[in-house]
């Protein structure tokens, strides 16, 4: 097994959790370092601290999954896995058959995303250290909760950047249809795990969408970046008069209209609009008693800090201009390098200049089957705020 041997001082993160050993920190190695493989870890003084997955391509060397002298085999992530499982088992009834199993590091896997959709599994394999444990884990996986079939997602910039391809396709079981029927708080939606963003649908914005139902009472709403009208379905079932999803996806915006007829809501109901939401806040003259801006993550890495912040706040000001006296926004950020002091310093800047008094309802993030690790508060990517204006 390859060991890796921190510089001095460097082992304070590892001693206190970090899942996150980035190469800087590394003083040697001894072993093959030239291949993906599980490391040890030592500090200055030869001490053992850990064990995870190495790779020798990217700069963020090494991902811990243990701090106990364990292997890392089928027993490892059969435990992690169950462990996994029995808290969203424990949590969900038939009213919700669609919700997250291994979320990362949040559930000590760091490199894995597992959803479940109905009698579907959507994995994501995001790291070369995952990848080589694939098998295995589709294979617990469908021990652990049988299923039609098992598919795989693994794509992006992550895995680009763990020297990887983008891999899509069946791991075990049957294909899923074009799209899959789920049930979310008892409430129907049909999910495209093919080619849908993420996994197929947005299921950390669950808690989310069931707040704005408590909002929506004859209230006009703007669901802005709509994607498939999840949170339009609750505005209706929470009595809403109107709701105008816009996206600038037309096929997101077709299936938006089959998961409102889903739900017995008439295409008469609602207005479904395709465009750019930037252009549209800023030239629109319509105003609106509850605006939803919930944009895909505007900062990837961290130099996209500072672009992603004008773009937050040009979001937020239009809305903020857009909204009648009492009004309410639920804005939301899913960019991991802006935390949520940052966004809240965005969004105020955006009421000031909008010359807007608001106050916050409450703050919002993602749900109990997306769980963080307090050793990793990176991994709390999703942010958000409910805001009521005051005139």
């Amino acid at each position: 097994m390859l060991k890796v041997f921190l510089k001095k001082d460097r082992e304070r993160p590892v001693l206190r959790g970090h899942p996150w050993v980035f190469s800087g920190a590394i003083e040697r190695t001894e072993g093959d370092e030239t291949r993906v493989s599980v490391a040890d870890i030592f500090d200055g003084k030869k001490n053992w601290l850990a064990r995870g997955h190495y790779n020798p391509q990217t700069a963020l060397r090494i991902r811990v999954l243990t701090r106990k002298n364990e292997a890392i085999d089928r027993t490892f992530f059969a435990s992690r896995l169950t462990h996994a499982f029995s808290l969203r088992e424990r949590h969900f009834s038939e009213a919700t058959d669609a919700y997250r199993i291994v979320n990362g590091e949040g559930d000590f896997l760091p490199g894995l995303i597992v959803d479940r959709y109905g009698s579907f599994l959507v994995c994501q394999f995001l790291t070369a250290g995952m990848e080589a444990f694939k098998e295995e884990i589709a294979l617990i996986l469908s021990e652990l909760l049988p299923v039609s079939g098992i598919f795989e997602r693994s794509e992006g910039r992550v895995r680009r950047e763990e020297g990887i391809e983008d891999s899509v396709g069946v791991l075990s079981g049957d294909a899923p249809p074009e799209l899959v029927p789920i049930r979310e708080n008892g409430h129907n939606f049909l999910v495209d795990l093919r080619r849908g963003q993420k996994t197929g649908f947005f299921l950390d914005q669950r808690d989310n969408r069931a707040l704005v139902a408590q909002f929506a009472r004859e209230k006009t709403v703007l669901n802005c970046f709509g994607y498939t009208g999840g949170f339009s379905v609750y505005a209706f079932a929470g009595g809403a008069k109107t709701v105008t999803t816009f996206d600038s996806s037309h096929p997101a915006l077709e299936l938006t209209e089959k998961n409102l007829a889903a739900n017995g809501i008439a295409e008469s109901q609602g207005e479904l609009i395709k465009g750019d939401a930037f252009s549209y806040l800023k030239e629109t003259d319509q105003l609106f008693d509850l605006i939803i801006l919930d944009p895909p993550a505007l900062a990837h890495k961290r130099t996209d800090v500072e672009a992603a912040s004008g773009g937050y706040k040009f979001l937020n000001l239009h809305a903020f201009k857009h909204l009648n006296p009492g009004g309410v926004l639920l804005t939301f950020s899913c960019s991991q390098h802006v935390p949520a002091d940052l966004f809240q310093k965005i969004v105020f800047g955006a009421a000031v200049d909008a010359q807007r008094s608001a106050t916050i309802l409450r703050r919002l993030g993602a749900p109990i089957d997306h769980p963080v690790s307090l050793h990793h508060p990176e991994g709390e990517y999703l942010k958000g705020l409910a805001l009521r204006l005051l005139d």
